[in-house]
């Protein structure tokens, strides 16, 4: 009789195990049907030619966590934020907001960084002071880009006098600045192995915009995802965060000290 009692007891909990009371609530986001998730080449967040980076490295641990399906795929950011604004993307990483993009896309921040200005040795620009006595500097900016404040105030001026180059990533730029087309771009650390190669370090310095580190994280289109929904995402990311698999990863491409400090301003 004991027996037949503790199997009876056995098999009611394998039942209640198996089929979840409807009351209970649903943590995760809701994977009944596959996501979009493009990245971007852009030194080392990602690198098309190698497949590796901190955002593949980042996409891969959030899609496992998530449990959902994800097609992940490469474009340039300008066109990135055309489908996060329509909605038929519905992820991205690594962005930053605008009071323009908050219109269309919320955001699960992961880390932050400061932006430099690569020049010319032979540009006569060591300040930024240095910008309004030189008529002649032209400046090469990614299409599609945002930086920090003083950053975008640069890129707007010089805009508006004609004086700004556009390109698609930073390999155009790179070259454009050893030919002297441009004399100067806008760098992150994420591009530091590129202006470390001799043939860049020769000809360049770098110059600080004096800002505050910014913050970057998951992009997430309103149009494509409910508030309910981005909450969901952005509990993963602050899981991420909170158990130290984003500093990790930032570990691998970065000196311990400069990925904590990427990383560790951001908190869950």
């Amino acid at each position: 009789m004991r027996s037949c009692l503790g199997a009876a007891s056995l098999l009611i909990a394998l039942c209640g195990l198996s089929r979840p009371s409807a009351a209970a609530p649903a943590t995760g986001p809701d994977c009944s049907r596959p996501y979009t998730l493009a990245m971007h080449d852009h030194g080392l967040l990602y690198s098309a030619a190698t497949d590796t980076g901190i955002d593949k490295d980042f996409a891969d641990e959030l899609i496992r966590r998530s449990g959902c399906k994800v097609n992940v795929s490469l474009m340039s950011r300008a066109r990135i934020w055309q489908l996060i604004e329509s909605g038929a993307l519905d992820f991205s990483l690594s962005g930053i907001s605008s009071r323009e993009r908050e219109q269309f896309a919320s955001f699960a921040w992961y880390f932050s960084n400061k932006y430099y200005l690569l020049v010319r040795k032979d540009s006569g620009i060591t300040r930024l002071e240095d910008f309004a006595r030189n008529e002649h500097f032209q400046l090469g900016v990614i299409r599609g880009f945002r930086y920090s404040d003083n950053a975008n105030k640069l890129v707007d001026k010089l805009t508006a006098s004609n004086r700004v180059s556009l390109a698609g990533g930073l390999e155009p730029l790179y070259d454009a600045l050893l030919l002297n087309r441009i004399q100067g771009m806008i760098m992150e650390p994420f591009d530091y192995p590129a202006v470390q190669e001799k043939r860049i370090r020769d000809v360049t310095a770098i110059i600080s915009f004096n800002d505050p580190s910014v913050p970057h994280g998951l992009i997430m289109s309103k149009k494509a995802l409910s508030p309910a929904e981005q909450e969901k995402w952005r509990a993963l990311v602050n899981d991420m965060l909170a158990d130290g698999t984003v500093r990790r990863i930032f570990e691998k491409y970065f000196n311990a000290e400069l990925a904590a400090a990427m990383v560790d301003q951001v908190k869950p």
